[in-house]
């Protein structure tokens, strides 16, 4: 199989690259990524580069496309996840859920849980779905601890 990814350093790059191993000094993923940008510039495969460097064949596998996609200090430098989750509760949700948990627990109940008072918002259709989750964190938010 020819892979798709394919690195090749430049004497700079490789200079650079045996440099920040051989100091022994930098963060802890930036030299193993280095050490597999060096081993897959040799040609080896992707078993033989994460045998040989002590990470998993996906990690080689990354690294290599990140080189190739974004050049070398994207490949040495994780990158942060590229999620975004747009919020459940805004403001105005918000001050309906604390409104709910100031009213009346539901009847053959002590008090609200956080269970109760997902499903309950999803009942008034003021969402469409909630978690438990959502309602603790916001909760914890936007109440003060009495004491």
């Amino acid at each position: 199989m020819r892979k798709k990814y394919v690195v090749t350093l430049s004497e700079g790059e490789r200079d650079s690259l045996g440099a920040l191993i051989s100091k022994g000094k930098g963060a802890a993923r930036r030299r193993p990524h280095a050490r597999v940008l060096l081993k897959a510039d040799r040609g080896l495969t992707d078993e033989a580069v994460a045998e040989a460097v002590e990470v998993s064949r996906p990690t080689v596998e990354r690294v290599r496309k990140r080189f190739v996609e974004e050049g070398l200090e994207a490949a040495l430098n994780p990158g942060k996840p590229e999620r975004h989750r747009e919020r459940k509760l805004d403001g105005e949700l918000e001050v309906k859920l604390v409104a709910l948990t100031c009213s009346a627990p539901p009847e053959g109940q002590a008090r609200w849980t956080l269970r109760l008072l997902a499903d309950r918002m999803v009942e008034l259709e003021y969402v469409e779905s909630l978690s438990y989750e959502t309602v603790r964190r916001t909760l914890k938010q936007t109440i003060s601890s009495p004491g």
